[in-house]
């Protein structure tokens, strides 16, 4: 099984037409994703090519409203420059997309707080199933993995395409090949990634895959002040999933996310879990990188989330080169 995604996701992308969207989503394609249509005001009636080799395209439309009539897709990725991702972010949750995945980066944080209490008042009253669920924004995405069935580029998105049965779904900016399916693990075991950072997650996911795991879905919520799904939200929904066999979570400095974390993985939940804090030298008050990494309370340093985490019987890596071992011994397997 997996979280939020799976092979049956029906899946858009706003902003298809440009150059950066247009790259991805074919790679979500030829990864396996259901890539049913893409969204650019202005170009509706168009096809977007996604596959050159297969000759495959999909329609390209001008409101998220008319996608979703047309293709009965559930998600979207927004590759909408910053200056309107918010209003995209609306408007997908608006035409009724469930799981919506901002990749943008630089959203005006004035615009996502406004953007997040739309979509905390939609929410309100609506049951857990049925909640409009964003990640992101300054994100890789989310992917459940597929099987690399067929004979194809093994440093490629095309190894698991869809022509070769994939059968994954990748909705994002990560290396697609770098994931393992729970069935073809030598381990038989899958862990589930959740990480503010992005290549932070494709190392995890690195390592976890040469260690002899597959992960069930991997989850980057995003460096972003204001933004979606938090820890606890994802650690709550592997939890939950019978084939999350453990738990691999992935901070750094700024805020109290990772504090709040390690208190509900005390009080509630018995898989194994690890976890790595980046930002052990940032000094206070200085950005590093991601626009939420800074340092603005005693509970916002890497030193704090740490202690905080072991107290909660969390396995944390002191280093990103020991994410994997950390893994290896939150599950006793070392």
């Amino acid at each position: 099984m997996a979280i939020l995604i799976d092979a049956n996701t029906k899946v858009l992308c706003q902003g298809i037409t440009g150059s950066y969207g247009g790259q991805h989503a074919k790679g979500c394609y030829l990864y396996g994703t259901q890539l049913v249509g893409g969204v650019t005001p202005g170009k509706g009636g168009q096809k977007f090519e996604v596959d050159a080799g297969g000759g495959a395209s999909v329609p390209v439309f001008d409101t998220v409203k008319q996608a979703v009539d047309a293709t009965g897709a559930t998600a979207t990725m927004i590759f909408v420059p910053p200056g309107g991702a918010a209003d995209a972010i609306l408007e997908a949750a608006d035409a009724g997309i469930r799981v919506i995945c901002a990749i943008t980066e630089g959203i005006p944080v004035n615009d996502m707080v406004k953007a997040r209490a739309v979509l905390d008042e939609m929410n309100a009253g609506r049951a857990e199933g049925e909640k409009i669920i964003l990640v992101g924004p300054n994100c890789p995405g989310v992917i459940t993995p597929g099987k690399k069935t067929g004979a194809g580029d093994k440093s490629s998105d095309v190894f698991t395409s869809k022509a070769k049965g994939g059968g994954g779904c990748k909705i994002g900016i990560m290396p697609g090949y770098i994931h393992t399916h729970i069935s073809e693990s030598k381990r038989g075991k899958a862990v589930g990634i959740v990480s503010r950072s992005g290549t932070l997650t494709y190392e995890a996911v690195w390592q976890t895959s040469n260690l002899g795991f597959g992960q069930s879905t991997c989850v980057g919520i995003g460096g972003d002040p204001i933004r979606g799904l938090n820890h606890i939200d994802c650690i709550r929904l592997f939890e939950n999933d019978p084939e999350t066999h453990a738990i691999l979570m992935i901070g750094e400095i700024g805020g109290t996310d990772e504090i709040r974390a390690a208190e509900y993985v005390q009080k509630h939940v018995k898989k194994p879990v690890a976890a790595f804090i980046a930002g052990r030298t940032a000094p206070p008050g200085k950005r590093m990188g991601h626009a939420g990494a800074i340092i603005g309370g005693a509970d916002d340093t890497a030193d704090a989330k740490i202690a905080a985490l072991k107290k909660a019987g969390v396995e944390v890596a002191m280093s990103p080169a020991e994410m994997g071992q950390a893994v290896m011994r939150a599950m006793k397997l070392v």
